[in-house]
């Protein structure tokens, strides 16, 4: 895809490479490049490196600390990041629960939250799925009753991303069982230092520990916590899942695996093989537009609506068929080098370049299609809000 860029537009590019060559923590990026987990404190340092050089706010306004970026900014950030390999960004501070707090919540919590995402001071997990509550999130039954000026939380979400790293966690709860199920929801905001609260991992297929389940049980939460109105969370959780399908889709990374692929391909003079990727770059470009198109609309002063469930869609379909095809490519060393890049020991060679993804990338990406809220939902909410049916 060819996008013509103004002077400036060049130059900000220039200074986002220059980062990545000089500024990049080089242990992170060591790891990253070499497909060994960061730890938690990799992650800070990461994040309070980016924070330094002012760029946390990407997607802020100016008037709350962030960069105030063009869309052709936005742009050139997220796919240079991604192009470098870089992990992306922890979405549920800055790119979640900021937004809210800042659009709906009051003086006082702009003022205590938002410097501290800034400056990653506070690491944020999300309280949202429950067991029996993940695509119809509005039955959820964690449970907030108002004693004076607190709320007693009782309750379990699942699935929770990173929560064993987390400082602070978002929640919907409920708070009211007389109406309809969506009037009774409230978004609350709560210390994970709390007495009460325990996280227990889930391992998933690929081995790793990544998410969660979150338990409350007379969990004792000051009413300021409150964002917003009681019973709006609704509204407010949809307001932020906008944000979060547009932030899934990673076209960057994803433009960085097919560039791996394509050389991997190269090597193996396979048609079929080279057919499929020929088809996935076309498709590829196809996201790229529609993240532009969506970006101009922000700029514009639009939100994230129907458009950023079709780049959840694509995005992660996109993302499973590349790591589909990693394992096609390397056929039966998939399942010799399991890992990210393989590795060396005594009873087995170096693993092939085709086989650099193994199995690990291609299991852990099962899960795409499901988090931010699964695709199949995604295309009911097209087929509401574009079709009309």
């Amino acid at each position: 895809m060819d996008i013509n860029f103004t002077k400036d537009d060049v130059a900000f590019r220039d200074e986002v490479r220059e980062w990545l060559a000089n500024d990049y923590p080089k242990h992170v990026k060591d790891k990253t490049d070499n497909g060994i987990a960061l730890t938690r404190q990799d992650m800070v340092d990461y994040h309070k490196a980016i924070s330094k050089k002012g760029w946390m706010g990407y997607n802020w306004p100016v008037e709350y600390g962030g960069t105030g970026w063009s869309s052709t900014q936005l742009y050139i950030f997220n796919k240079e990041f991604g192009l470098a390999g870089c992990p992306p960004l922890l979405a549920f501070g800055v790119s979640m629960v900021a937004p809210v707090i800042w659009t709906f919540g009051n003086e006082e919590q702009k003022q205590k939250y938002l410097p501290d995402i800034l400056n990653f001071d506070t690491w944020w997990c999300q309280g949202y799925s429950e067991p029996g509550s993940g695509s119809d999130l509005a039955s959820l039954k964690t449970k907030a009753v108002r004693d004076g000026d607190h709320y007693i939380v009782n309750g379990a979400k699942t699935w929770t991303t990173l929560a064993q790293n987390a400082d602070w966690i978002f929640c919907l709860v409920r708070t009211d069982n007389s109406g309809i199920k969506q009037e009774g929801i409230s978004f609350l905001l709560i210390d994970m230092k709390t007495p009460g609260i325990e996280v227990k991992p889930i391992i998933t297929i690929d081995g790793e520990h990544e998410v969660n389940s979150v338990f409350f049980s007379d969990v004792k939460v000051p009413a300021e916590n409150l964002v917003g109105e009681e019973g709006k969370g609704w509204t407010y959780a949809k307001f932020l899942l906008a944000h979060e399908r547009f932030g899934i889709a990673g076209v960057g990374a994803s433009m960085r695996q097919l560039n791996r692929l394509k050389k991997i391909i190269a090597k193996l003079d396979n048609s079929e093989l080279q057919r499929k990727v020929n088809e996935l770059e076309i498709g590829l470009s196809a996201i790229e537009i529609t993240e532009l198109r969506l970006l101009s609309a922000l700029e514009n002063g639009g939100h994230p609506g129907a458009e950023s469930s079709i780049l959840k869609i694509k995005g992660t379909e996109m993302q499973q068929n590349l790591s589909e095809l990693f394992v096609e490519a390397a056929g039966e060393y998939a399942l010799m080098y399991p890992g990210p890049h393989g590795y060396e020991s005594n009873d087995k060679p170096a693993a092939p370049d085709y086989a650099a993804e193994g199995l690990s990338g291609f299991l852990n990406l099962r899960k795409t299609s499901i988090y931010g809220g699964s695709n199949e939902i995604q295309k009911n909410i097209l087929s509401k809000f574009v079709l009309g049916v």
